[in-house]
């Protein structure tokens, strides 16, 4: 069966640096990998306040993550975020195109 196209994205607590997003975001971008995946971007957007207080938190770290992979490694990820204190709120979607080109993220990111 043929890999599909997702996005992730996903809320980090905004007491971390910007290395210990990335550190985050690296370990989820490596259980694709390890799963059979490929990751196109795994990068930081930006510190924003959020719409509306999630568990308390009035800001968070947003991060992006496009990936092609089995279908299972989705279900996987969410699960692994749910359980993850580091994450507040998280949204793994399936892909037709990604929102978001590689070379955008990059530079948001910078």
């Amino acid at each position: 069966m043929a890999n599909r196209q997702y996005e992730a994205f996903y809320i980090v607590k905004p007491e971390f640096t910007d290395s210990d997003v990335q550190r985050i975001a690296d370990r989820y971008k490596t259980l694709v990998e390890e799963k059979g995946g490929t990751v196109s971007v795994a990068a930081k957007w930006d510190k924003r306040k959020l719409a509306y207080e999630i568990n308390g938190f009035k800001e968070g770290n947003y991060v992006i993550m496009n990936f092609e992979a089995p279908a299972d490694v989705p279900a996987e990820l969410g699960r692994l975020m749910r359980i993850s204190d580091d994450v507040i709120r998280h949204r793994v979607y399936l892909q037709t195109a990604p929102t978001v080109k590689p070379e955008e993220a990059v530079a948001a990111a910078e």
